[in-house]
């Protein structure tokens, strides 16, 4: 070997064999990366899978409202306990911020949503009568009352600061109205005779004098089937439900657009529920049905149901059987999920308020959707552990930015999708909300598989650049077209891949309010269409696609 004399008097190697050296020295180490890499590959057992969606988009599935998106906010006061938690704080209609900045721009950054007032605790609500002048009592825990707390009280000045707060932000709103206003409930949970409905009429004059805007009066709160605490029978409840829609017509008689009227606000029983649809007459403009469908909050768990696509797939069971009846007789009456917060008694803190709920909860919606259910209301806005906004900051947990991103970006339309491939992959999509495109939501909820996902679109128009229309009958990569067309893609995960986080990031981009309270935007990447959807493991996807037209969708 060539070997030269260093200045030092130290032998050292000539620069072509130093060269040399060099290159097997980085090709060693690149050697060594390639090794590290995969055994950290295998050692988080990250795995890389295909997938294909298939969307029909000769014709809608099911027709939604374009308010689709609803909340709800409650009775519970402070000593609401559960599992020895008090998760409610003063998230009560009576004690609720209601000059907190947070709370009205995460309200009015829907324009509108719609809340539902109502919750146990509204069959316990008298509402104070004008010009009465005595103080209206306030709920308190009583183990051997209804419900666990004496009645209370809705005092006329704090029903004006509500409403006066629901115009400012934009909300629509539906009040649930004292179904065991006067009535009797008897030891074994029975109710007998009429609903007394001359404080609810009071409460609806007055509102409709000091022109208070009402979307719809909902009567009782889980009061059907074998009820939680009371329960009426169907012909009763559809009668009183006559009643009702009675009063809305006489009360808002000059109006030419009338608030609707609701009922039961219950969970589903078929027997219960037919029987309801057939006696009330056409009186009832929606039936509302609740959704736990998690079970318990004190369940240890959850966090494996959510997971679990079979549990998931066992939610669509009410959805289903309720457009059956409806069907059945055909009367205009529709479906709407009135309250569903999936794991009852107030949820599980560091799960129904972090990142790892938006599974169900999203899967819910495109569920719900799916069965030509119109509008969706989510239990809480605030409060409980299940509420979209912290119940102590008013900061949006994830599910509140979930809501948000649906709200903006699926339309009315539901067209039938599919996915071939793992079944850890869920699929949904509608026409667009503000394009004449589509908008697909894919839930990966496999922890350690990424999936590349193509779609195919059967019926489907481009509309190229230069308007020139160009037809096809089933695409799968759109490649002919991949330097014209783009879309949009929103990724949300969680914050260092906790799924028990309550930050979210869009993009990689953490979401969260600034100084001043205003909700951040939701921008999305761009994303040339040839390319496969990466959805990566335990993340969620929109993808908005403007230039796929469908008949579907005109």
């Amino acid at each position: 070997m060539m070997i030269c004399k260093s200045t030092n008097g130290k032998r050292r190697p000539k620069p072509v064999v130093l060269e040399m050296c060099l290159l097997i020295g980085i090709m060693g180490l690149c050697l060594l990366v390639v090794m590290l890499i995969i055994r950290n590959l295998h050692s988080h057992k990250i795995r890389f899978e295909k997938g294909m969606v298939y969307v029909n988009g000769t014709t809608s599935i099911g027709f939604v409202d374009q308010d689709f998106i609803c909340a709800t906010l409650d009775w519970w006061p402070p000593q609401k306990c559960d599992y020895g938690t008090c998760s409610w704080g003063t998230a009560s209609l009576l004690n609720l911020d209601l000059n907190n900045k947070i709370l009205l721009n995460a309200i009015e950054a829907f324009s509108p949503l719609k809340l539902r007032l109502g919750g146990t605790l509204q069959d316990k609500v008298m509402y104070q009568m004008a010009g009465n002048q005595e103080p209206c009592p306030q709920f308190n825990g009583s183990p051997k009352e209804l419900f666990g707390f004496t009645q209370g009280c809705l005092p006329l000045s704090r029903w004006d600061e509500l409403n006066i707060f629901f115009q400012k932000s934009k909300a629509k709103v539906i009040f649930g109205l004292n179904a065991l206003s006067q009535r009797h409930v008897s030891m074994d949970g029975s109710v007998v005779g009429p609903w007394n409905s001359s404080n609810a009429e009071a409460l609806m004059k007055y509102t409709v004098d000091k022109g208070f805007t009402i979307h719809g009066w909902e009567l009782g709160n889980e009061l059907s089937g074998n009820g939680i605490g009371a329960r009426i029978m169907a012909d009763q409840y559809a009668s009183d439900t006559i009643s009702l829609q009675n009063l809305v017509q006489n009360i808002y008689k000059s109006f030419e657009v009338k608030p609707i009227v609701l009922g039961p606000g219950g969970f589903f029983d078929a027997n219960w529920f037919t029987e309801y649809v057939m006696k009330s007459n056409g009186s009832l403009q929606a039936i509302t049905q609740h959704i736990y469908n998690l079970g318990p909050g004190v369940d240890n768990d959850l966090v494996n149901k959510i997971l679990d696509p079979s549990c998931l797939d066992g939610g669509s069971q009410p959805l289903r059987d309720l457009q059956k009846i409806l069907k059945e007789f055909g009367n205009s009456t529709i479906a709407w999920v009135g309250e569903a917060g999936g794991a009852y008694n107030s949820g599980h803190d560091r799960v129904s308020n972090t990142f790892i709920f938006s599974f169900w909860y999203l899967d819910q919606l495109g569920m719900a959707s799916s069965y030509d259910t119109k509008t969706y209301c989510r239990q809480s806005l605030i409060g409980g552990n299940y509420g979209l906004l912290n119940t102590v900051t008013f900061v949006p947990n994830p599910d509140y930015y979930s809501a948000l991103l649906w709200h903006r970006l699926m339309g009315r339309h539901v067209l039938l999708t599919s996915f071939d491939g793992t079944k850890k992959i869920r699929s949904y999509a509608h026409c667009s909300k503000h394009s004449d495109g589509i908008t697909l939501l894919l839930i990966n909820l496999d922890s350690y598989t990424t999936t590349a996902i193509g779609l195919s679109v059967e019926n489907v128009t481009m509309i190229t650049a230069s308007n020139q229309l160009k037809q096809t009958q089933r695409t799968q990569s759109f490649q002919s077209s991949s330097n014209e067309f783009t879309r949009e893609e929103y990724h949300l995960t969680a914050k260092d891949g906790n799924l028990n986080s309550q930050t979210v990031l869009l993009n990689g981009k953490e979401l969260s309010v600034n100084s001043t309270g205003i909700i951040p935007s939701l921008d999305p990447v761009e994303v040339n269409i040839s390319n496969p959807i990466i959805v990566a493991p335990f993340s969620i996807v929109f993808v908005h696609m403007p230039d796929i037209h469908l008949p579907a969708c005109t």
